[in-house]
Parts: C-alpha cells; sequence; structure tokens
C-alpha cells in the first residue's frame, strides 16, 4: 500500500465533518450504499430485511445518538451537507459492526429468518500492555483492523483539531467518525468486535469512540463505555497515560469491566465472560477457531513480559499458527488485517500501518 492517508479537519463540529465529506465526496456515498445493502443481507445479519426497513431501523437510532453526542451528529450533518449521503445513511456507515446486531435482534422483520451462525466477516487482534509489562515502563495499546478486504482501500488516518476540546488522532475509514485513537491528554481506545444476540435500537461503537477521545481522564472515559445504551456488542479497551488500563467487554445488555493493572492483556473476537456468552451469537467454525487462535498466540507472545515496541510489530506480522494475527484475504470470507495501530499513551505517539503489517511498514504521528 502507498503511504496512509492523513485528512486533518478543524474547527465547529459541523466544520469537520463538512471537510471530511468534501474530501472524500466520491468515495462516502460509496461506503454508504455498501453498507445499507449488507445490513439487508442475512448472511450478515441473519434476517432478510428490505431497504426500507433497514433504513427505518437507522432513523430509530438517530435520536439515541443525538442524545449521547449532539456534537457527533453535528458533525454527520456538515459531512451530509458535503456529500448529499443522509444523516441515517451515515449512521449505518459509522455503525455498521454495531447495526447488524441491532438487525439481528430487531422484531420488525417481514421475514424472521435467523441464521444458525454468522460467517464472521470481521477480526481484530486488541492488546493493552501495562507499564510494569513494558522494557521501558511505558505501556502500549495496540491492534490489528481485521475486516472483508474491500475495506482496505477506505482507510485514513483522521487528525482532528476541534475549536473546543482535545485534539485527536483516530484510524478509521472514510465517513466514519472514528475507530482506533488517542487524545492530546493521553486517553487511547480501540476495539473488536463481538457478535451479540441482544442487539437494541441505540448508540453505536464510532460515537463511543470519539466521545472518550474528548474526555481528558480516565475515569470519564469509561463513563462513555458503560453508560451508554450500545446498539450492538464490542469489547473496549482503554488506556490512559498514567499506566490505568481497562478492558470492557460490553454487549448491548450487559457489560463487564477488568482494570489492567499488570501483565498484558489481549482480546479477540469471542466472549470471554460467562454472562456475556450467554447473549452472544454463534460463529462458523472457521472464524471461532481464527478468534481462539488469535488469542492464544498472542497471550503467549506477551506473556513473557519486558515487551517493546519491535515486539508488537512483529506480535501484527505474526504468521507462526494455522490462523495468524496478520490476516490475508482467503476464500470464502475474504476476511484480512486492514490496518493497524499501537499508541504509546505517555509519549502520545501512535505507529499506523495500511494495509497488512507483514507487507507495509509502520508510520509515526505525534498528536
Amino acid at each position: 500500500m502507498p503511504e496512509l492517508r492523513v485528512l486533518e479537519v478543524a474547527g465547529s463540529p459541523f466544520d469537520m465533518g463538512h471537510q471530511h465529506g468534501l474530501a472524500y465526496a466520491d468515495q462516502i456515498p460509496e461506503l454508504a450504499e455498501e453498507r445499507i445493502h449488507l445490513s439487508s443481507d442475512k448472511k450478515w445479519t441473519g434476517r432478510e430485511l428490505s431497504r426500507t426497513e433497514v433504513l427505518a431501523l437507522g432513523d430509530a437510532c438517530l435520536p439515541h445518538h443525538e442524545a449521547y453526542a449532539p456534537d457527533l451528529v453535528e458533525e454527520l450533518r456538515g459531512m451530509s451537507q458535503a456529500t448529499g449521503v443522509g444523516i441515517t445513511d451515515l449512521i449505518i456507515l459509522n455503525g455498521f459492526t454495531d447495526f447488524i446486531d441491532t438487525v439481528f435482534n430487531s422484531q420488525s422483520a417481514l421475514s424472521p429468518t435467523f441464521a444458525s451462525a454468522h460467517p464472521g466477516l470481521d477480526n481484530c487482534t486488541a492488546f493493552i500492555v501495562s507499564p510494569e509489562a513494558a522494557a521501558d515502563g511505558r505501556g502500549f495499546y495496540g491492534q490489528t483492523w481485521d475486516m472483508h478486504a474491500t475495506a482496505t482501500p477506505f482507510v485514513i488516518l483522521l487528525r482532528g483539531k476541534p475549536a473546543e476540546g482535545l485534539a485527536f488522532l483516530t484510524l478509521t475509514i472514510v465517513g466514519c467518525l472514528g475507530m482506533i485513537g488517542m487524545n492530546a491528554a493521553g486517553i487511547a481506545v480501540g476495539i473488536n468486535n463481538l457478535l451479540g444476540g441482544d442487539g437494541q435500537v441505540g448508540v453505536t461503537w464510532p460515537f463511543v469512540i470519539r466521545k472518550v477521545l474528548a474526555q481528558d481522564n480516565i475515569d470519564d472515559a469509561l463513563a462513555c463505555i458503560t453508560d451508554a445504551k450500545l446498539a450492538g456488542a464490542h469489547n473496549y479497551l482503554l488506556v490512559d497515560a498514567h499506566g490505568r488500563g481497562y478492558n470492557v467487554e460490553a454487549m448491548s445488555t450487559r457489560c463487564q469491566i477488568e482494570e489492567v493493572a499488570h501483565g498484558s492483556v489481549v482480546h479477540t473476537n469471542h466472549c470471554l465472560i460467562g454472562r456475556n456468552i450467554e447473549v452472544e451469537r454463534e460463529r462458523m467454525p472457521q472464524s471461532r477457531l481464527s478468534s481462539e487462535t488469535r488469542l492464544s498466540v498472542a497471550q503467549t507472545r506477551l506473556g513473557a513480559g519486558r515487551i517493546t515496541l519491535d515486539d508488537l510489530f512483529a506480535l501484527t506480522r505474526n504468521h507462526e499458527a494455522s490462523s495468524g494475527i496478520c490476516v490475508h484475504a482467503e476464500a470464502p470470507m475474504w476476511i484480512e488485517s486492514c490496518s493497524a495501530a499501537i499508541m504509546r499513551p505517555t509519549t502520545r505517539e501512535m505507529w499506523a500501518v495500511w494495509g497488512n503489517p507483514c507487507e507495509n511498514e509502520y508510520e509515526r504521528f505525534v498528536i
């Protein structure tokens, strides 16, 4: 891949969204339409919905986003004006992997045909390295971002400088407010997707990520996750510049908070908490095996401690197992590591890569 595209936006929420929309006015409508189409596909959602039904569910989610983070809805309004893509369409583009949980659990489907298992067309391997486990005493957060290979061309790094609030960096895709990032206060956050059977009309995860990045302390950042009415299931990982960290396995209707004070914590794409497993959707065997194998490999690699940045680069490029952490697109699922990021909050540094980490070079960015 070429060097990672960096988009700088600044000003009011509307201005930042408008600048984002103008920069990618050709790609955002394409991606929004694709994700609305996939939200109608029972291979993704377990239900066969019409476009009208999908958009109606998106409309129902909009008031929850407005109540949760009105400034971020205003950012989408700016993007909408620049691109001609409707607000509801942008909500679905942003929160697609949460929104399909909402669709799955919807009672409005005309044809309520449930899939016995989800193909798992999404993966990520995410990790927190505490200061105690880092070779130089400065902790890290990092992850791969794995998705269907068609998402790779849309990856960008968004550098935001709000007129009021904290500057931030977020690795994301065009039209999406943010996926993995860090702010000027040294708050870093990322995710990996889970399959929830308890999806609901609510707030989708990119709104949570960006609201976290508006906070100047980890307690308020954690509350952005735990106080939200979540539309779907994700695991959130959160660290700060003082060495505090949390792993939050969050389903729509329940969550489990784990403080990371020592060692390293790894999470992939299946629930590890019993009460969350109760509402987890089943994955196809190949997808489940990948998640379990990546978890085991990363835990082994990070378990010895004295972790360096080079160790984390190597981890994201790992191919030592049948289901490597650096995922390459293969039939029939065509999932790949579209990008990856590693952050060191104490120094406000992010290293990010576009495309498979094993085939491309990390680039360094500082807030």
